[in-house]
């Protein structure tokens, strides 16, 4: 069922949008697309009579023309699910007449990584469909699925660095609509893949020509419009600041790209962290806390006295993520921890918290704020389970001492193994033994737990003994994701060791050891 269009009047010459700024465009070419396009979506005229008009008006129409229409349409009662329903209607009308150039970029370019992604994809595609003309057998969709899989990261990717970047430019188009249909694709999945865990092997079969063109579909809607579009409206510097986050969401069956401009991994790090500590120290001016504070000078809080590093030091060491959204809805903070239950990265910061989530929750997010800002409510408490992992969820009103509505404050915690403690203790028990230091020219001796677990622990053994590690160790980073191959993870399990698997996470040995440790105890 087609959703209504709310027809507004005719249209009118059309009021430039901040978009159009970064797009040299020929605008009576707009203005007759947009008619065509109007007509077709209000019911005047026909899908053939659309596509006829549009042949006969224009040789050719550039993915950025199709761009910045899109992004007009709302101003003539065209709403975002109209567009995400009717976005393959839409496209049919521009059929023979799209172009976009090949786009040729240097390795370590964001949108270069992606098109790596969009070809790994593809040729996961071609896989599955060999193998609809051949027997069905499990274990190998299994594994073809363990790949198909991480086209999630993918998308997260695109969500959390690509989009932000675009709606700072007026270009909101992607984050509303492609996230919607990115979801879809994401639930036809999940829904596959659990009719080939079920054994439901006739319903599984009959799914696979819908997966197939769903990602083949919204591949092609990246390649011919959404990045030629991205390479015109965004700047290099917008590419170099994405370059720097994309790796804490990590990739899609591509290893990771090289550096962008030449930048070291240790260089990107330095020049986020110096930001943040300009924005906080900008935010204490503002408010006549203290000019340009030193690094170690004290700061006045709320009860006490800390420095800006110790105050970052405190952030990353919570067992808690944070995140918080100013009282004008805009993403102003997230703490940057080792354990984050979700990705984020710094592509968030000073965006619309409505932008930061699919539009099938931003009702729920709405309302939350409503309520906050009317007085009506001051927490609101969510908890799901997601890969065997309990996580709660708690959004908290930010009042100042007069009672104005100051944001909101988001607490995010995986709760498995406190969910899972039970009766009491009172004695002291240390979870992790410090090194012994035999003597200064001794490196600290490893840290000894109870079950042995070293550096020189060879993954696979570890496996066996305790087989649930195996998908903690799915679940704990992107960058783990192609271990779930069974073919790749049963060659490597068997030479890996801790030590090998904490430099390819990007963990400290001791740390991941640590978080393993846990998880057994959290079984036991």
């Amino acid at each position: 069922m087609k959703k209504e269009i709310n027809d507004i009047g005719p249209m009118t010459a059309l009021e430039k949008i901040k978009m159009g700024e970064y797009l040299n465009l020929d605008d009576q070419k707009i203005e007759k697309i947009m008619n065509i396009k109007l007509n077709y979506l209000r019911g005047n005229i026909s899908q053939e009579a659309a596509k006829s008009e549009m042949k006969a008006s224009f040789d050719s129409v550039t993915a950025q023309e199709f761009a910045i229409c899109e992004q007009y349409l709302q101003q003539y009662g065209i709403s975002d699910d109209v567009l995400a329903e009717r976005m393959d209607e839409i496209l049919e009308i521009f059929d023979g007449l799209l172009v976009s150039n090949k786009l040729e970029l240097p390795l370590g370019h964001p949108i270069r990584t992606y098109l790596d992604e969009v070809s790994a994809i593809r040729n996961v595609l071609n896989q599955m469909r060999d193998m609809l003309q051949k027997k069905f057998i499990k274990n190998q969709w299994a594994e073809i699925y363990d790949k198909l899989e991480e086209v999630n990261i993918h998308f997260a990717r695109k969500q959390n660095q690509l989009y932000p970047a675009l709606e700072s430019k007026g270009f909101d188009k992607p984050s509303k609509v492609m996230w919607t249909l990115e979801n879809k694709i994401k639930n036809t999945i999940k829904k596959s893949k659990a009719y080939l865990e079920k054994d439901q092997d006739n319903e599984f079969l009959k799914l696979q020509d819908e997966v197939i063109e769903m990602v083949e579909d919204m591949m092609v809607k990246e390649e011919e419009i959404l990045y030629p579009t991205c390479l015109d409206i965004l700047s290099d510097e917008d590419f170099v600041k994405m370059r720097i986050g994309d790796d804490e969401i990590g990739y899609c069956l591509i290893e990771t790209p090289l550096p962008y401009k030449s930048e070291s991994k240790q260089d990107m790090k330095l020049d986020s962290n110096n930001e943040l500590v300009k924005d906080l120290a900008y935010v204490l001016q503002k408010h006549g806390v203290l000019m340009n504070p030193a690094k170690d000078e004290a700061l006045d809080v709320s009860q006490g006295k800390l420095t800006l590093e110790q105050i970052n030091l405190i952030f990353k060491h919570l067992q808690v993520d944070l995140s918080y959204v100013d009282e004008h809805e805009i993403v102003k903070f997230y703490s940057d921890t080792k354990h984050r239950v979700f990705p984020r990265s710094a592509g968030v910061i000073g965006r619309k918290v409505q932008n930061c989530h699919p539009r099938e929750s931003v009702h729920t997010v709405e309302e939350i704020i409503r309520a906050f800002k009317a007085g009506e409510q001051d927490e609101a408490e969510f908890w799901l389970e997601i890969g065997g992992k309990f996580i709660y969820i708690i959004y908290t009103a930010v009042r100042d001492e007069a009672g104005n509505f100051r944001g909101v404050l988001e607490m995010m915690q995986d709760a498995t193994r406190i969910r899972s403690l039970e009766g009491s203790q009172r004695l002291l028990t240390w979870n992790h033994r410090k090194p012994e230091v035999k003597s200064e020219e001794t490196a600290p001796a490893e840290a000894k737990n109870e079950y042995g677990i070293t550096k020189e622990t060879i993954i696979g053994d570890l496996v066996k003994e305790h087989p649930f590690v195996k998908d903690y160790l799915f679940n704990l980073s992107p960058k783990y994701s192609k271990l779930k191959n069974p073919i790749l993870f049963k060659t490597m399990s068997s030479i890996a060791t801790i030590e090998m698997i904490s430099e390819r996470g990007g963990f400290e040995v001791q740390d991941l050891i640590q978080r393993i440790v846990e998880e057994i105890r959290s079984k036991k």
